[in-house]
Parts: C-alpha cells; sequence; structure tokens
C-alpha cells in the first residue's frame, strides 16, 4: 500500500483542523472558504445565516455534503431532506440540487473531479 504524503500548502497541512472556525457567520449572507483545490477534487467551507440558501443548480461532478453545525433543507432530484450537525449526503453528477437554512448553518462541500 503506498504511503499517503500530503502536499505542503500556507493553509494546508497535516495538522488537525478546526473547520467550524475557518468560516465565520455573516449577517444575511453565505460565506465560502475554500481549504483544498486539487485536479481530482476540492474541499470548500460554507456558513449560511438563517433563510439563506443555494438555489437549483446542477454539477458535473459527485459533491458529498456534510453538515458541520445548524440544520438546513435539502432538495435533490425532486426529493427533499432536512439535515442537522454530523449528517452527510451525497449529489450524483448532474443531478439537479439546492439547499436552504432552517437556521444558521455550516457544511464542507467534497467535490470529486473524474
Amino acid at each position: 500500500m503506498a504511503e499517503f504524503i500530503p502536499e505542503k500548502h500556507e493553509d494546508h497541512d497535516a495538522r488537525r483542523k478546526d473547520l467550524l472556525g475557518k468560516v465565520q457567520y455573516q449577517e444575511g449572507t453565505v460565506a465560502s472558504r475554500m481549504i483544498v483545490n486539487r485536479k481530482t477534487g476540492s474541499i470548500t467551507l460554507f456558513s449560511f445565516d438563517e433563510n439563506e440558501g443555494l438555489s437549483e443548480h446542477t454539477a458535473p461532478y459527485d459533491a458529498v455534503v456534510t453538515i458541520l453545525d445548524g440544520e438546513c433543507e435539502v432538495w435533490v432530484a425532486g426529493k427533499t431532506w432536512q439535515m442537522k450537525a454530523g449528517e452527510t449526503i451525497i449529489f450524483p453528477a448532474n443531478a439537479p440540487h439546492a439547499l436552504s437554512a432552517i437556521t444558521r448553518f455550516k457544511m464542507m462541500l467534497i467535490m470529486i473531479r473524474e
């Protein structure tokens, strides 16, 4: 089995990360912070103020969303889920999806590119 050696980056090294503290809530808006960006994928943290969201859209890649704090409602291909901290959902490539804050919430988005 090959050994994993992380690439060095000024904000990406082998130390543990406080993901909740990497992106702050901002009144009346959505904030984001990319923490990993590679050809094969990315990891972005988002914070959503109450009643904020992302309108329906598609992405050409699978996406994994983990709720880190708060609660939201998620729509994927016509199905709806209420999600809370600690829960994860996978958005299949090209599936229409959207989300909306029930309370302020933070999430981690992992995009897996082919």
